[in-house]
């Protein structure tokens, strides 16, 4: 049994019982969770009736939240030339090539986002035994592979998100901070289920948005409304 400090206990009693909420109520009950030394990061989790086996419904994508997720992510990108010129005035953390892999192959993986050049492609595609299992392989779907690098590096900085679902048909973004006012988390909340919600494939069928929930790092869950 997984051993739980007395405030989370505090917590799960505050928020235990707690029937589907709106999402104002939900954000005012997160927000009584922000008692703690750091600024905890909110986190929502959406069940989705989708079969992941199924090449047709994997739910994936990206976007630029309105109010970002309050933290400046490490982005690094493969690129030459011109466009590795680009990457770096708009803001990337690292910029290479067959040196960036190198590092990669030995081990580093202290960034948040991976964006390649298509003609890095050859170079990259090698690395997807490492950067795939934890979500850092770019791809064009996620808009990760792109000639247009400075834009999606300006982007990512300014708080974009992706996601996919898990096999078990769930997706899991940050969508911001707990020291954020109740309006921008209600905003940048809404803005990813509005995404994700346009996102439904064609071919499934019943109830597509099945449970949300949201939770801060340290906090319990509360569930909201689709």
């Amino acid at each position: 049994m997984t051993n739980r400090s007395k405030r989370y206990e505090t917590l799960s009693k505050k928020l235990s019982g707690k029937d589907i909420l709106s999402l104002d109520a939900a954000v005012s009950l997160l927000k009584q969770c922000a008692n703690t030394k750091f600024d905890q990061t909110v986190e929502i989790h959406v069940r989705l009736g989708i079969d992941p086996r199924q090449a047709d419904q994997i739910v994936r994508g990206s976007l630029v939240l309105p109010h970002g997720i309050g933290k400046s992510q490490r982005v690094i990108v493969f690129a030459k030339g011109d466009l590795a010129e680009v990457a770096r005035e708009a803001g990337a953390d690292e910029v290479g090539q067959e040196d960036l892999a190198k590092r990669i192959k030995e081990g580093w993986l202290d960034f948040d986002v991976c964006i390649a050049a298509p003609d890095m492609m050859g170079l990259v595609g090698p690395l997807g035994r490492v950067l795939g299992p934890r979500g850092l392989m770019p791809s064009p779907r996620a808009g990760t592979v792109t000639p247009e690098v400075a834009r999606v590096v300006r982007e990512y900085k300014a708080g974009k998100v992706e996601f996919r679902n898990d096999s078990g048909g769930n997706v899991h973004a940050v969508v911001g901070r707990l020291s954020f006012d109740e309006q921008k988390l209600r905003e940048n909340i809404r803005a990813f289920v509005d995404f994700v919600t346009a996102l439904k494939p064609n071919s499934v069928r019943g109830t597509y948005m099945r449970g949300i929930a949201l939770a801060a790092t340290m906090s319990p869950s509360v569930r909201i409304a689709a």
